[in-house]
C-alpha cells in the first residue's frame, strides 16, 4: 500500500504541475486579480491569473476518485464524513470561483460558509469542547467561518497561504495515522491536496507567476476547516486530545501561522477604527517587508514556523503520557510566542514607518 501511495502522490504533484503550467499558458485575461475592482488595495500591482484553485479541485477529485476505485468498499454507501468533505470543499471551490469571476457581495461568500458550518454539524463532524451540543454546535460553525476567512485573508503574499496550508494538512496526515486503512480516505484527500499545493508552489513561490485566488483559498479554508475538527479538536488517536486546555494546545500549534495573522491584522484595524474585513498591506507578512525581508526571505520566515509545527505534532505520537503536560505546556510556549513575534513586526520601528508613510501615499 505504502508504494500505491507514494506513486499516486508523485503523479499527482506532476499533474497540479502540469495543470497549472497549461492554465497560465491558456488564460490571458481569466481571473486576473486587480482588474475587477481597481480599488481594492493588494499587495502586488502585477495583473496575474488568480487560478490556482482550479489545479486545486481537479487533483482533489482525482484523488478522492483513486480512493473509490482502489480503496473504498463499494458494496456500502459512502460515509456522512466523506460525503461532508467533498461537499464543503466543492462549495468552498464554486463559492471562490463565483467571487472570482463577478467580484460578488461579502454576504454571499459568508453564507456559503455558515453553510459549510452547517453541513459539518449535520454530518455530526462537530467540535466536541463544552460538552454541551449547542455550545459545540456554535463553535464549530464559528470554526469553519474563521478558518475560511482567515486562509482567505492570509493569500496576501507570494506562497504564504500555500505554505501554511501544507503545514497544516502534514500535520494533520500525521495525526491521521496516514497508513491506517481507516483513514485512507484523508491520507488520499489530504495528500492530494499537498501534491496539489506543491505543484502550485512552482508557480506561486516569489515572483509569483499565478494566485491560487478565492478559488483556491476559500477551497483550502473549508477542507482545512473539517480537517482540523476532525484531526486536532476530535482526534481520539493523540494522547494530548483528551482535554480543552491540551486540544488548545494542538489547535494553536497546528494554526499559529494563519492565527496569528488574523489576530494581528483584527487588533491593529479595531485600534485604528478600520474594518478588519477589507483588503491591505497590513498584515504580517507585509510588516516583515517592511522591516526589510525580501519577499522571499519572508516565505523562508513561514516555512520555519510550519516546520515547526509539524515537528511538535509529529511526536505527539511518540508521546507517553507522562509526559503529557510538560508537551503541553512546550506547545503552548511555541504558539505564543509564535503569535507574540508575527505581532511585534508590527510595531517595530522600520516596519511601523514604513507602513506611515504607505499609508500617507495612498490618501494624497
Amino acid at each position: 500500500m505504502e508504494k500505491t501511495l507514494f506513486i499516486l502522490f508523485i503523479g499527482l504533484l506532476v499533474l497540479s504541475s502540469v495543470l497549472n503550467f497549461v492554465l497560465l499558458k491558456w488564460t490571458k485575461t481569466l481571473g486576473r486579480k486587480n482588474e475587477v475592482n481597481q480599488s481594492e488595495i493588494r499587495w502586488s500591482d502585477d495583473y496575474k491569473p488568480a487560478i490556482g484553485g482550479i489545479s486545486f479541485f481537479i487533483v482533489f477529485l482525482i484523488a478522492y476518485l483513486a480512493y473509490f476505485f482502489l480503496f473504498e468498499d463499494r458494496s456500502q454507501s459512502p460515509s456522512s464524513v466523506e460525503l461532508a468533505m467533498i461537499a464543503i470543499v466543492t462549495l468552498g471551490f464554486f463559492t471562490g470561483l463565483v467571487d472570482d469571476a463577478f467580484n460578488t457581495v461579502p454576504w454571499l461568500k459568508f453564507v456559503a460558509q455558515l453553510t459549510c458550518g452547517l453541513i459539518l454539524i449535520i454530518t455530526d463532524i462537530q467540535i466536541d469542547f463544552f460538552g454541551n451540543y449547542y455550545l459545540d454546535a456554535a463553535l464549530t460553525v464559528f470554526w469553519t467561518i474563521s478558518v475560511m476567512n482567515s486562509i482567505n485573508m492570509l493569500d496576501n503574499m507570494d506562497g504564504i497561504t500555500t505554505i501554511a496550508s501544507i503545514g497544516i494538512l502534514i500535520s494533520a496526515g500525521v495525526c491521521a495515522l496516514p497508513l491506517d486503512i481507516s483513514s485512507i480516505f484523508f491520507t488520499l484527500i489530504c495528500g492530494g491536496t499537498v501534491a496539489a499545493l506543491f505543484g502550485f508552489m512552482i508557480f506561486n513561490w516569489h515572483p509569483a507567476k499565478m494566485f491560487m485566488g478565492d478559488t483556491g483559498s476559500q477551497l483550502l479554508g473549508a477542507l482545512l476547516a473539517g480537517v482540523g475538527v476532525i484531526f486536532f479538536w476530535n482526534n481520539e488517536n493523540l494522547i494530548i486530545g483528551h482535554h480543552w486546555y491540551s486540544k488548545a494546545a494542538i489547535v494553536l500549534t497546528a494554526f499559529v501561522i494563519p492565527i496569528a495573522d488574523s489576530m494581528t491584522v483584527t487588533i491593529n484595524r479595531i485600534r485604528r477604527g478600520q474594518s478588519p474585513f477589507v483588503g491591505g498591506r497590513d498584515h504580517t507578512t507585509h510588516h516583515l517587508s517592511h522591516a526589510g525581508l525580501t519577499d522571499k526571505q519572508v516565505g523562508f520566515v513561514y516555512i520555519i514556523i510550519a516546520l515547526c509545527s509539524i515537528v511538535l505534532i509529529s511526536t505527539l505520537n511518540l508521546l507517553g503520557q507522562e509526559h503529557l503536560e510538560m508537551y503541553v505546556g512546550a506547545l503552548y510556549l511555541f504558539s505564543i510566542l509564535s503569535i507574540i513575534f508575527l505581532y511585534s513586526t508590527t510595531h517595530w520601528k522600520k516596519s511601523k514607518e514604513k507602513f506611515q508613510k504607505l499609508q500617507i501615499q495612498s490618501q494624497s
